[in-house]
């Protein structure tokens, strides 16, 4: 078992994706996850990538992520907004609700747990 985990999307084939029709609100944004972690138990880390657009979110599980390059704004359904550049970091947890925009294409690591 290894004990380590890099975070390097060399030689990893990405899973491609959009948000669900009911909830995209403008554009028509895509994503790219690189999954480079998964244990038991529901704990996942990665890279993510979406190109620009706009669609709700709502959180079941807990996420740490951090910014590696883009421009996107998390606005919370309260109206609390986040505008997120490389570098920023953030942690949604469940209950989270609102909208991602991606302004530029965004790619972030994250660490998921269920």
């Amino acid at each position: 078992m290894t004990t380590y985990v890099q975070l390097n999307v060399d030689g990893v084939e990405p899973e491609a994706g959009k948000p669900a029709a009911d909830r995209l609100i403008s554009g028509a944004p895509t994503f790219r996850t690189w999954s480079l972690d998964e244990t038991e138990g529901g704990l996942y880390a990665g890279i993510w990538e979406a190109t620009p657009g706009k669609w709700k979110i709502a959180y079941d599980e807990w996420e740490y992520f951090n910014i590696l390059f883009g421009y996107s704004i998390v606005t919370a359904d309260d109206g609390e907004t986040f505008h997120l550049r490389a570098g920023d970091r953030m942690i949604l947890k469940p209950g989270f609700k609102g909208t991602w925009e991606v302004i530029e294409t965004t790619r972030k690591d994250y660490v998921i747990r269920l």
